[in-house]
């Protein structure tokens, strides 16, 4: 499934402001941020989708269990030549959580 697919299958995620961490340095100590655009699990509710660089030619996607996400924090929206913009966000994600990271690439001979 190509990236392009899986965002039209999936829906836009609006993140819910998770209240900040009393101690950031601990946060930082047990979790570890990831940067990117969230989008629905288009098959699993329970689950988040972040797209590290949605408008790039060369992207990958992470699947989170929300239940592992800590914190989340909004960053500034990015917006493409044709003025379609995405939320982005910093999620913290507890350490030793199981998450997925996938890089969709097109089969070829490399050798031609």
């Amino acid at each position: 499934m190509s990236i392009t697919s899986f965002l039209q299958k999936a829906d836009k995620l609006e993140v819910q402001k998770y209240r900040p961490p009393a101690d950031r340095s601990r946060l930082s100590k047990n979790h570890i941020a990831y940067s990117g655009s969230p989008f629905k699990h288009p098959n699993d509710p329970d689950k988040i989708v972040l797209i590290a660089d949605p408008f790039s030619q060369n992207t990958f996607y992470y699947e989170f269990d929300l239940e592992d996400i800590t914190f989340a924090e909004d960053l500034p929206s990015i917006i493409n030549l044709d003025n379609e913009s995405l939320n982005m966000v910093r999620l913290w994600v507890r350490m030793g959580s199981l998450a997925v990271r996938c890089t969709p690439f097109r089969v070829a001979n490399t050798l031609d």
